[in-house]
């Protein structure tokens, strides 16, 4: 898996990365896993793999619901 994510750097020296790559890149690699955990040649537990794979989702879940609380209000107008 290969991904590419648009970073800068805030005045303080802090990388920044906008939270829907953050997302993104922990639901592909929660479905990475699960691809390569029903690999019959592979060695992954599958039940493990779910488990975690679900926690990136729930990770993810959780940045995107605090992030639509960051959003403005907007009125019937605009």
């Amino acid at each position: 898996m290969s991904t590419s994510l648009s970073a800068m750097s805030a005045a303080d020296g802090r990388l920044l990365i906008p939270a829907e790559e953050v997302t993104g890149l922990l639901r592909r690699l929660g479905t990475a896993w699960i691809r390569s955990a029903e690999d019959p040649e592979g060695d992954l537990e599958p039940e493990t793999v779910l488990a975690l794979a679900a926690a990136l989702y729930q990770v993810a879940d959780q940045i995107d619901t605090e992030c639509i609380g960051w959003l403005p209000v907007r009125s019937d107008g605009e």
